[in-house]
């Protein structure tokens, strides 16, 4: 993969649960080869595995909303400038909320893990769920690229419960 990812993990949590760092590599993987987005060679982005704490605090401190959730993604350019970005921004991931959604939800954790990390990748290259259209564009791609991973359709049984645009 030409894309570097950076990893900040303040949640102790993390490390106990799952290989987080390579499930992570291999669902932006996934991205990339679904997607066909060009990026620059070197161009990077920062995954941050936090507590429930920590992302309610961005939640609220970004977008107004006190509460916790599942992913957050920061992007730093415009998507039709993703090409030509060198940081591409950073994935929020809140263990506590994605632990609890997997379990109401029966799903493997790492499988709902690496469903967050493609649903905060495709905000960061410009994918977003903000009307019917571009929410069906974006499930259908996050579809075909944990199928590439052998994860079950995320969607099939639920929807995603508190995914940040």
């Amino acid at each position: 993969m030409r894309l570097k990812v950076e990893f900040v993990a303040t949640s102790p949590q993390w490390r106990a649960a799952l290989a987080a760092r390579t499930l992570a590599r291999q669902a932006i993987a996934a991205s990339l080869a679904e997607c066909g987005v060009a990026l620059l060679p070197g161009a990077e982005l920062c995954v941050h595995l936090v507590d429930d704490a920590r992302v309610r605090d961005l939640n609220a401190r970004w977008l107004g909303l006190d509460e916790a959730t599942n992913v957050l993604s920061f992007p730093t350019v415009e998507p039709a400038h993703v090409d030509q970005a060198r940081l591409l921004g950073d994935i929020v991931l809140g263990f506590e909320t994605m632990a609890r959604e997997a379990g109401a939800e029966g799903k493997p954790l790492a499988d709902h893990y690496r469903h967050l990390v493609v649903h905060g990748f495709l905000h960061l290259i410009g994918f977003d769920h903000e009307t019917d259209f571009d929410a069906q564009r974006m499930e259908a791609m996050e579809m075909r690229i944990l199928a590439r991973l052998g994860v079950a359709d995320p969607y099939q049984a639920s929807e995603l419960v508190g995914a940040a645009p």
